[in-house]
Order: C-alpha cells, then structure tokens, then sequence
C-alpha cells in the first residue's frame, strides 16, 4: 500500500491496513534499542570545535589597554572591549551595556528579581508593591521564559504568533485595558521555536507600547538568536531601540544576547543593555551579588571575535554545520507528512529549532511514542505557560546536537510516530 495518501480521503479499510504497517514499523525501532535525543537546541560537538583556537590566546594579553590587569577584582560592567561588542550586536552603545558571564538567562532572571522586589527605578516602582502581576508571553515560545515567571508568581498571558511575530493587535489591547501587565517577552529573530523575524511594523509597535501601559513595563527582548543565521543575505531586523528613542520609550526595554552559541555553550559571555538611567539602578544588584565577572573570558572573547564582522564570519562556519541538519529535518516532514493532512511545520532560517503541530489533540501521544521507540522530545505542551498547551499540538524538534546519521534516524522515527498517531486517531 502507498503510504502517502491523506489521511481524510481515506477509507476505514485503507486505513486499518495503513496503522497495521506503521505499527510493524514502529516495533522494529522498538527493537533497534535506539537512544537519540531532540529535546534541547545545544550546539553539537563540531560547532563548538570551531572555538578550540581560543585556547592561549590570553598569553601576555592579561593586562587591558587602559592598564586593568584582568586577573584582579572589579569592572562590575565588564571590560570596555566586550561591552563594545555587545552593543555591536545589540544596537547600542557601549554606555548601555554590560557584559557578565557565560548565561544570558541568569540576567534575564536577574533583571527580573530586581524589577519585581527592588524596582526598576527604586523601590517604589517594586512591581511586588503593586499586588498582582501579569506578563505577556507569545505562543508557542520560550520555556525558561516561562519558568522565571512561575519562580516569582507573575501570572502569565498567552498571545498568539504569527508569522510576523506576536499579535499586536491582541498585545495592544490587553496592554492599554490591563495595567497589571508589566512586561511582555520578546525572541525577536528566529523566535523559539516557531523561527520567526519579527517584522518592522512588529518592532515599532512593541517599542511604543510604553506609552499606552501602566507604570514600570519593561519589553525583555532576548535576542539568543541575533547571529544565527543559515543563509547568506538574512531578513534584517530593525533596531527596536532606534523606535524606543523615537517614541519616548527607552527606559521600558531591556535587551540580552550572549555567545552560548556562538563560542562554547557553557563558557561564553552574556550581554544585557537598556537605558543608562536603568542601568544606574540595575548595578546596585550586580554589586551585591558580585565583586566583578570573569574578565579574562572576556578578554579571550574580544581577541578571537574581535568585532561584529569576526562574529558573522564566526558564524558562517556554525551554519556550513546546522544547514544540512536542517534540511534534513524539512526533507523527512515533507516526503513523510506533506499533503497528508497530519500537520504543519516552519522551515526557519536560522535559529535552532523547527516547530511542528500535530493534529489537535496528539502532540503528547506523539512524544510518548517517539520515547518508548528510542527518540526523546521535549515534552508536550513545554512551549507553553505552565506546560499546558491548550489544543495539545505543538511539538519543538531541536535538531542542532546530534550527528546528522542519528538525526536522520531520529527523524524517521518521528515522522513514523506522527503517521501512528495520525492514522490510529482518525480510526
């Protein structure tokens, strides 16, 4: 039997034959004792080879050429280099950055601890002083995102996205009616998982959305993605703080970037950057919790990168890699699943996910066949607040850490797993 037929077209018999083959299958993976893993978008083993010529580069380099030996205490911003760089990347000057250590997410999180308990301009603008707190948070998108709400009890808000990023009309509207709503979070390029650029009008909007909110809303745009393009000529993303100035709104965006995926994962260096008068009050937590970040990772990283060309020819070696992964990805989905009516996918062009959704109702009976055939997914409903997907259908495939032969049978499990369910719901 041709398996490539839609699966609303056919018949009770056709399809009763099609699951007795698919199941037959799906045993023999069983039996293959496969241990493959898609859950989490790491950079594979090769990637992070290309930042091996790292290592000595910090010989006779320890002292910066203001004088600062890099091996003593201090510099709670980060050495004046790395700032540069991450303005580069960020769109700002050097005044409005800092550079930490290697997880963006640990500022991320810091920030909003900060906002939340000490205020973003003074205790009196604590956002715990205000009772409830809601956030807005696009979906499907970011689950650490996510869990940094839950950790401080912020009540989250689901808005849709779209091709061209979140909803703004939705985004608007609950905004200007819900002065309990703080902030809202943003992956501006390459969103995860969906691989989505926000447009221009996109941006615009959300830089001006601090005119219409209530007091203390702060946009936390992560930019994880800002380098990761596939493909040479890269949709371009506007300069969201280019709008804020224009608007009036610059105290109310905090943006992140980091090199976890640029350089070694666990060893990178973070960027944070907003207004200067933000700063001014963010540096009071630094300082607490910090007698100065690693400058000597610093310094290394500013002597391999060197500036923001360095880090798009950097990157061009990254995509050499995850392009064929990727196009693997998108070859098994479409010889497996297209026009058969068992889905949807994004093909994105750069980022390091592909998000798919199921039929309605099977995303979870998908990843638990996946799991028990050898092939571990993120699990269901992960992509949104609290876990709960509501129509059950999105699933996050990351296919960047393993070898492209596992991920090629990785995928074929998958795209087994999807037809099973498929064709056993439909029965």
């Amino acid at each position: 039997m041709e398996l490539l037929m839609n699966l609303e077209n056919a018949s009770i018999l056709e399809l009763k034959n099609w699951e007795q083959k698919l199941a037959l299958q799906y045993r023999e993976y069983q039996d293959d004792g496969l241990k493959l893993d898609l859950t989490r978008g790491k950079p594979g083993t090769e990637q992070l080879n290309l930042a091996d010529e790292m290592e000595g580069l910090l010989k006779d380099k320890m002292i910066s050429a203001n004088g600062t030996d890099l091996r003593n205490y201090g510099g709670i911003d980060g050495i004046s280099e790395a700032r540069k760089l991450g303005g580069e990347m960020l769109g700002l000057p050097e005044t409005e950055v800092i550079c930490q250590d290697n997880s963006s997410l640990a500022l991320m999180y810091l920030y909003m601890l900060h906002a939340f308990y000490h205020g973003s301009q003074g205790m009196d603008t604590a956002w715990a002083r205000e009772g409830e707190v809601k956030f807005l948070t696009p979906v499907p998108g970011y689950d650490r995102h996510f869990g940094i709400c839950e950790e401080l009890g912020i009540r989250m808000v689901n808005v849709k996205m779209l091709d061209d990023g979140p909803d703004m009309d939705a985004v608007e509207d609950l905004v200007r009616n819900d002065k309990k709503i703080k902030g809202m979070w943003c992956v501006p390029k390459y969103s995860n998982p969906t691989g989505c650029i926000y447009s221009d009008q996109v941006v615009e909007r959300i830089a001006a959305l601090g005119k219409i909110a209530g007091p203390n809303f702060r946009v936390m745009w992560d930019n994880a993605y800002v380098m990761h393009d596939l493909f040479e000529n890269p949709v371009k993303l506007e300069n969201v703080m280019d709008f804020c100035r224009k608007h009036g709104t610059e105290h109310n965006l905090i943006l992140t970037a980091s090199t976890s995926k640029i350089t070694c994962a666990g060893a990178g260096i973070s960027f944070l950057g907003t207004s200067e008068k933000n700063l001014k009050h963010f540096r009071k937590r630094l300082e607490v919790m910090s007698i100065g970040p690693n400058k000597l990772n610093q310094q290394r990283h500013v002597l391999f990168l060197k500036n923001l060309e360095g880090v798009r020819e950097h990157m061009n070696k990254h995509a050499n890699i995850l392009r064929p992964k990727f196009a693997m990805v998108r070859e098994h989905l479409e010889e497996g699943l297209g026009g058969m009516g068992m889905g949807s996918w994004h093909n994105p062009e750069g980022g390091y996910f592909v998000s798919f959704d199921s039929i309605p109702g099977l995303a979870a009976e998908i990843i638990r066949l996946a799991g028990e055939a050898g092939v571990k997914l993120t699990p269901a409903g992960a992509t949104f607040p609290y876990g709960n997907d509501p129509e059950d259908k999105n699933i996050r495939l990351a296919p960047t850490f393993p070898v492209v032969e596992d991920l090629d049978q990785a995928m074929k499990v998958f795209v087994t797993c999807v037809q099973l369910a498929s064709v056993r719901a439909r029965l």
